[in-house]
Order: C-alpha cells, then sequence, then structure tokens
C-alpha cells in the first residue's frame, strides 16, 4: 500500500467546509485557495491544521518524497522534535540559532529545544552504530516536524513557524564518496520534483547557519516566492543572490589622479540632489569632462549586528551610489549575527559620524571611530568616488581608493540588477523570484568533529568522516504545487498527489435516475481501481456542487447529470485543467476513466 486512500470518499459525510471567500490575512493564491477549498485551517500565526483531504494531499507528497529517497538508497529513521540542548552547544548552535529557535525547560530544570534541523541528532546516532570503515558509506533520512520562531509568518505554508520537512545525511569516508553522495541526492531531486509536476532551477547558494562548503538550492521560479535569484542570459548560470560574486575590476594606477577636495553641497540630502549640485559646478567638474553620474558616488551605509552571544558592533558598508545594500546579502555573509538598523542612540556613540555625510575618514579600524568598515567589490585600488566628507552639508570629490583611504575588506552587499555581468561568462544577467523547495549541502567534517564522530580506518588509524545535508520542504512543496497548478476558480491538482482519482459528481435528486446511476458508477469505478471522491450530497445546487468540483481541483470530473435521461445515456466527463468536455457513453464511461486516470 502507498499509503493513499482507496475506494469511496464521499462527500455527504466528509468533514469538509467550502468557503466562498478567501480570509483576508492570504494574501497569495496557494493560501486563498487551500483554505477555501477545506484543506487547512490556520490554528495560530504560522501553525495551520490539516483537515481530511489535505492531509490526503500532504500524504501523497509525502509518499512521493519517501519513494525517491528509498529508491536512491537511503534508509529511513526517526527523531523525536524535542531534543536536549547539549549537542546543540556542543556544536555552537544552541547560541548561533539566536531567537529563531523555541526553547523550553523541562520540570527538572534541564533545557531542550524544538528542532529546527536535526544534524547533530544524525551524527550521534551514526556515532553510536558505526565504528569501523566497514560501516560506511550510509545515507540516512527522517520526515519530521520541525519549528522555527519565525519573526513574521506569512504566505500559509510557505513560510511557516512549524513545518514539514525530508532530511537526509549522508557519511562517507572521504571527498570522492561525498561528491558520489551528493551526486545522488541531486539527481533524486530532480525526479522528486518532477514527478511533484513542479518547475524548478537549481542554483548556487549559501549554506548559512548549516555550514559547509558546496550548496544548491533548488527554486520553484513563481512570483510569490521570496529567494531571489539571478540566471544568465546566455549560458546556464543561476545562483541565489545571497551566493552572486560581483566580477572584480582591474586595479587603476594612481599617478596623475586629482588630489581630493572638500566641497560646501548645502541641500543634497540624497544622492540625486548631490549629483545634480555638483555637476553645475564648475570647480567640481570630472577631469575627463563627462557628468558625475550616481555610481561615481561612494554611499556608506552604517548597521549594527546582534551576535548570538548577545554582544553587538557596528559595522559600515560602502557601495556605488546608484545601488541599494540588499540587507539579505549582508545576513547572510554576516550569518548567524543579526543585521539591525543604526539608530539615533548609536549615532551619539560615535560623535565622528555625520549622519548622511558619512565618509571613509571616520570608518575602518584605524580611524577614530573603530568602525570595521567593508566595501562593494568594485571599488578598487585608484578608483576615485565623491562622498561625504565626514562634515555636515559638505562632501569630499575624487576621493581615490588605496591612496586617500583604504576599507578593511570587501562585502557582497550591494543589490544585483538586471543587466549586471554573469560571473560565468560575463553575458547579461536577470532577476527572478522563486520558492525554495529543496537545499543540498556539503558539510564536510564540521559536525563530526564537533561531535567526536569518528570510525576506525583500513589502516587501523582513527578517520573522521565527512558528510552531506539534504532536505527538502514537504509542506512547503504541496504549497508550491497549489501555487504552480491553479486557475482563477480553483486547485488543478497533478494526478499522483491529487487526493482522488476522479471527482463523481450526482447532480440529480434523492430518488433520482440520477442518484441511482451515480451510485451504481461509484462502485464500478471502485472495483476498477480508482480512488472516487463522490459528491452524493443530495442538498444543495447542481451549481454549488459543480464550483466545489471546481475549487477542489481533482484533475478529472465526471457528472452525471441530464445526459442519463437520453436514448442513449452519457456521462459528462471534464479535464479540470484545460476545461474540455465530452459525453462518454454510460456503457463506456469506466474504462474511460480508467484509462484516463492512467494517462
Amino acid at each position: 500500500m502507498d499509503g493513499r486512500f482507496s475506494g469511496v470518499l464521499r462527500m455527504s459525510k466528509l468533514f469538509l467546509k467550502t468557503l466562498r471567500e478567501a480570509p483576508a490575512d492570504a494574501e497569495i493564491a496557494s493560501h486563498q485557495l487551500l483554505v477555501r477549498a477545506g484543506y487547512i485551517r490556520r490554528a495560530a500565526p504560522g501553525g495551520f491544521s490539516w483537515l481530511p483531504l489535505g492531509w490526503e494531499v500532504f500524504r501523497n507528497v509525502e509518499n512521493i518524497v519517501r519513494d525517491e529517497m528509498n529508491k536512491a538508497g537511503t534508509q529511513e529513521v526517526h527523531f523525536p522534535a524535542l531534543l536536549p540542548r547539549e549537542p546543540y552547544e556542543t556544536t555552537g548552535r544552541w547560541t548561533e540559532y539566536g531567537d529563531n529557535l523555541f526553547r523550553l525547560v523541562d520540570r527538572k530544570g534541564a533545557d531542550f529545544l524544538l528542532a529546527p534541523t536535526h544534524e547533530e541528532m544524525f551524527t550521534l546516532m551514526v556515532k553510536d552504530i558505526a565504528g569501523s570503515y566497514k560501516d560506511l558509506p550510509v545515507s540516512l533520512y527522517q520526515i519530521q516536524t520541525k519549528y522555527r520562531d519565525e519573526a513574521r509568518p506569512r504566505a500559509g505554508l510557505l513560510r511557516t513557524r512549524e513545518f514539514v520537512m525530508k532530511d537526509s545525511y549522508s557519511f562517507d569516508l572521504d571527498d570522492a564518496g561525498l561528491d558520489a553522495s551528493y551526486a545522488m541526492h541531486r539527481d533524486a531531486y530532480i525526479t522528486l520534483f518532477e514527478r511533484l509536476q513542479l518547475p524548478y532551477v537549481i542554483v548556487s547558494a549559501m549554506s548559512g547557519a548549516m555550514g559547509g562548503s558546496k550548496s544548491e538550492e533548488f527554486l520553484a521560479p513563481m512570483e510569490v516566492g521570496e529567494d531571489t535569484y539571478i540566471r544568465c542570459t546566455s549560458c546556464d548560470f543561476a545562483a541565489n543572490v545571497e551566493a552572486i560574486t560581483t566580477p572584480v575590476p582591474d586595479d587603476q594606477p594612481l599617478d596623475g589622479l586629482r588630489a581630493a577636495e572638500i566641497h560646501d553641497t548645502p541641500g543634497t540630502p540624497t544622492i540625486g540632489t548631490l549629483v545634480e549640485f555638483i555637476n553645475q559646478d564648475e570647480s567640481m567638474r570630472r577631469a575627463d569632462g563627462r557628468d558625475w553620474s550616481a555610481a561615481d558616488t561612494l554611499k556608506n551605509l552604517v548597521v549594527t549586528l546582534k551576535h548570538p552571544d548577545g554582544t553587538t558592533e557596528p559595522l559600515a558598508i560602502g557601495i556605488p551610489g546608484d545601488r541599494e545594500v540588499d540587507m539579505k546579502r549582508v545576513e547572510a555573509v554576516v550569518a548567524p549575527a543579526d543585521v539591525e538598523p543604526f539608530g539615533d542612540d548609536d549615532f551619539k556613540q560615535y560623535p565622528a559620524l555625520k549622519k548622511g555625510y558619512i565618509g571613509p575618514g571616520a570608518l575602518g579600524s584605524s580611524n577614530a571611530s573603530g568602525i570595521r568598515y567593508l566595501v562593494d567589490p568594485r571599488i578598487v585600488t585608484g578608483t576615485a568616488w565623491v562622498t561625504g566628507a565626514d562634515e555636515y552639508n559638505r562632501h569630499v570629490i575624487d576621493l581615490t581608493t588605496g591612496r586617500d583611504f583604504t576599507p578593511d575588506g570587501v562585502i557582497e552587499a550591494a543589490e544585483v540588477r538586471d543587466g549586471d555581468l554573469c560571473p560565468a561568462c560575463g553575458s547579461d544577467v536577470e532577476i527572478a523570484r522563486g520558492i525554495e523547495i529543496g537545499h543540498i549541502f556539503q558539510l564536510g567534517r564540521k559536525y563530526a568533529e564537533a561531535l567526536d564522530l569518528w570510525v576506525q580506518g583500513e589502516d587501523g588509524k582513527p578517520l573522521t568522516p565527512t558528510m552531506g545535508s539534504y532536505g527538502v520542504g514537504v509542506s512547503r512543496c504541496l504549497a508550491a504545487v497549489a501555487e504552480a497548478h491553479c486557475d482563477d476558480i480553483g486547485l488543478v491538482w497533478p494526478r499522483e498527489i491529487s487526493p482522488a482519482d476522479v471527482h463523481l459528481v450526482m447532480a440529480g435528486k434523492d430518488g433520482s435516475e440520477q442518484q441511482r446511476t451515480a451510485e451504481k458508477l461509484a462502485g464500478e469505478l471502485e472495483a476498477a481501481g480508482l480512488r472516487v471522491l463522490f459528491d452524493d450530497r443530495v442538498k444543495g445546487s447542481p451549481g454549488v456542487k459543480f464550483k466545489d468540483a471546481e475549487l477542489l481541483g481533482v484533475p478529472t470530473i465526471a457528472i452525471v447529470g441530464r445526459g442519463i435521461d437520453a436514448d442513449e445515456p452519457t456521462i459528462e466527463v471534464k479535464d479540470r485543467k484545460s476545461g474540455d468536455r465530452e459525453d462518454v457513453a454510460l456503457a463506456n464511461v469506466v474504462e474511460h476513466l480508467v484509462e484516463v486516470c492512467a494517462s
């Protein structure tokens, strides 16, 4: 058995209530339709309850995930969600997860957490069982509920505090084995998402709090997604914006450059007003005669880093003035620290910083403020800039990197835009959005070393295994499928995860010929091995039943209506996706529906 229901599911007895209007807090199609169709209900901020049809679809998604993991040779285990503090303390993640971790204390005063992920537990399980190189390689997985204290749960099942995830981990003796395990999981994910009929792209990514080296995300390209990625218009390069690297221009010679000069620039609170002002003043014209542009200005922003241990530090970021700072990129670089705005009270602690006129002169570890100063990779030696002079209403022109100031390092913090250069081939890139549905990492030996996992090698010496981590958001995948497979009137499930093969609608009244025919047909379809969602309700108009059928999204709808009163009785069969309808002879309809459902 694959876990799916078999037989006939009668809507007259089904625990179901459909809604004609979406709840006010449902902003995207999948959230609206899953609630309206009676698949889920909100239980708490970031938490949802599953109703019978929703749980059926969820289990179908789960079964596909499990099937592909088993085919790939991974073995299923299961851990508790309530875990002790000690392993996470050992790896540092009890602190690093910060406010995203649900922490609790038992009646004896012992610290526990609700697991956001299970690297530590998998590592300890292998440590307990495997003692020799002969026990490896091994790949283990579980499908388990995870918990993260999201600050802003949103978009229904796409960003929640409680969610179901498939996480698997490979343990190999060497890097070649890890490469093979990584490739195996990558191939399994491709098959898995194709079975779910989820469009996907594979993009280079950052590992974040998970740690590790090689990392790729599987994204479902959709405008409602929270992940921004870039794709090349010429080659096959694609990357999450947090992982994109800026092509670095060559250093420029310092010889012959004009000296930096400070000018009064009143009434220039923005980059736009500053550029307009300096282009109108002959004394501030560029040496090469062209106009200054926003790209010639150096914008300096200060933020506060809040580290997991509670300490804070300021960080200054310099980027070309024609771009904005992308806080998600900053957060990816400084993780596990959180990024917070630099407020008025912070400025009072650093009087050298003049808000709105911050320049490199007041920044950097060698300057009075002592604030670490990281700049965009484009800001190379020999590039000259217009920037704040660390005095109100004054800017400095031709401030040159490597001559007048030296940053403490570089940071990938500037927004990425359409038309930027591809780091692989130099062609233009374009920006797209997607939903993260899978993520694969090469973790290496970080967790094995932290938790003292080793096996006896073939030479008798201790050997530390290398690990890979591979996640699929099961509940998120369901939402992504709903988002990808819907229209203005309802859901349109792919057949393999649909709650039924056929939605059979009885359009007549109690005691009618339509009812008798529908009851008989339901039994025949069940006998033929089809899963039938049977709208046998005797109350309610045919119009209401038809709207429910379209909303619920079963891919094939069969309507027992007026067609059976003809000399040659027929059943109307509708393809939910295309909207195509055909009248099929009652005598042939079972055979026809079996064929349709098998295609």
